[in-house]
């Protein structure tokens, strides 16, 4: 959790406030005056601000405005003299929680603050998935109302102000550079560089180039020095893209890089002290990767410290035609078409398809829907044609249960398709052989071990 951040210009007075904060568990942050407090909201992320109301050079006022400037969920408590409750109302009206008289009842302050922590939690709550968010910070917004996704933004925004390295996992298209930016912007170091690389993007001989720059004369070609990724989000965040395809050679430079916080360019012999967050992310399994020795385990140990599954969009059909009215309004917009709709089969069509491309595979079917529209509804001809249900006349009867996903590619498909009929076999041959598992695996002609993978690939090892 931040710290307090407590504004006060008498000193023995600002002593005996931080200490009785301290006392019930807070973190407290001291400013001497008006100007200094400026200067921290600038450059740091508070819970909150505890200020004077009168002091020299700027006011508590003057806190106050630039408190609600940085972050308009901070509460400020203005502590005021006997005489100046008038002022410390108006203030109340531009955004002050709530105001205390002097000489301070520490009791008194310690309900306030108490009472102001809650409700700023309640405003934080799912910050991330708010369309003010996205307006403040200028950046694409992040739309959803499902359980899962208020779960890994609630994640989120609890590490965003931590300078903890974040995994982030999820399927290709579930928009997981969209929460690295969130969480840069949540974060202290939010008016920092926000520098992104694609690991997968980069031919292999160039990445350690990209990442750490390199010297004058490093190699042939080189002539001048050039700053790398790392090297460029001094004091900000970088994020990786992909961390699952960085070479093996690559990897242990990038560890020292987390562990020590500093790298050499290439060419150079000269330590570089960096000061960063890295946040990186994969489609990938990265346990895979190290059983296949392409990925190093104790860099592994070190990304995820904090890893966040962003879940695939058939994990979240309470956001797809959230999401579907999110861009259609985006796309009638930017091509003149004004509000653009779905029509009931549409809507039935988006929810029959599985979208394995996830959030971008909506959006670009979405995108070509809004383009081709000669009017404001959105028709099934309109949408692509993987989004078509599949014509099953032809199937054999009874192949498959009525309630069989024919949504997705082949191959995922044919994996559903495989899982049901092995299901179907190892079920038959359990119950004739009564559940004897070595008889039914003669049976089958498989090795008991290899049942036994079977029956948990099909829930019925149980």
């Amino acid at each position: 959790m931040e710290p307090i951040l407590l504004v006060e210009d008498k000193t023995e007075l600002r002593a005996m406030l931080r200490k009785a904060l301290e006392r019930n568990g807070f973190r407290v942050e001291e400013a001497p005056d008006g100007s200094a407090a400026i200067q921290k909201l600038r450059s740091k992320r508070y819970q909150m601000v505890v200020t004077d109301l009168k002091m020299p050079g700027a006011s508590g006022l003057d806190v106050l405005r630039e408190s609600k400037q940085a972050d308009s969920t901070i509460p400020v408590i203005l502590l005021t003299a006997f005489g100046s409750v008038e002022e410390a109302v108006a203030a109340m009206k531009e955004g002050a929680f709530d105001f205390i008289q002097k000489p301070v009842d520490l009791d008194h302050l310690k309900l306030l603050v108490e009472r102001a922590t809650r409700q700023q939690e309640l405003l934080r709550e799912n910050l991330i998935l708010r369309e003010e968010f996205s307006a403040r910070y200028g950046f694409p917004r992040i739309v959803g109302e499902s359980p899962a996704m208020k779960a890994v933004s609630q994640q989120l925004q609890r590490v965003a102000p931590t300078d903890s390295t974040v995994l982030l996992l999820g399927e290709s298209g579930t928009g997981k550079e969209l929460f690295a930016r969130a969480i840069h912007h949540l974060s202290n170091r939010r008016e920092q560089p926000f520098i992104a690389l694609n690991c997968a993007a980069i031919p292999e001989g160039l990445v350690e180039n990209e990442l750490f720059g390199h010297e004058r004369g490093a190699f042939t070609g080189a002539g001048n020095r050039k700053a790398g990724k790392i090297e460029m989000a001094q004091r900000g965040t970088l994020f990786l893209d992909e961390i699952g395809e960085l070479p093996l050679a690559s990897q242990a430079k990038l560890l020292r890089v987390l562990e020590e916080r500093r790298f050499e360019r290439v060419g150079g012999t000269q330590s570089i002290d960096v000061d960063l967050r890295i946040v990186v992310a994969t489609n990938r399994d990265l346990a895979e990767r190290i059983r296949e020795k392409l990925f190093r385990e104790d860099l592994y140990f070190r990304i995820a410290a904090v890893p966040l599954t962003i879940p695939p969009l058939r994990d979240r059909d309470d956001d797809l035609l959230l999401l579907a009215a999110h861009f259609l309004e985006k796309f009638g917009r930017e091509f003149g078409k004004g509000q653009l709709t779905l029509n009931e089969d549409a809507r039935r069509r988006l929810r029959a398809y599985s979208w394995p491309g996830n959030v971008r595979e909506l959006q670009n079917a979405l995108e070509r829907a809004a383009i081709l529209s000669d009017g404001p509804e959105i028709t099934p001809e309109l949408l692509p044609a993987i989004a078509t249900p599949v014509r099953t006349e032809s199937a054999p009867p009874n192949l498959v249960p009525e309630s069989f996903s024919w949504a997705g590619s082949l191959e995922d498909v044919t994996s559903r398709a495989q899982l049901h009929v092995e299901r179907v076999l190892l079920e038959n041959a359990l119950r004739e052989c009564r559940w004897n598992k070595t008889r039914a695996a003669e049976k089958l002609g498989i090795a008991p071990k290899t049942l036994l993978t079977k029956m948990r690939a099909t829930g019925l090892e149980n």
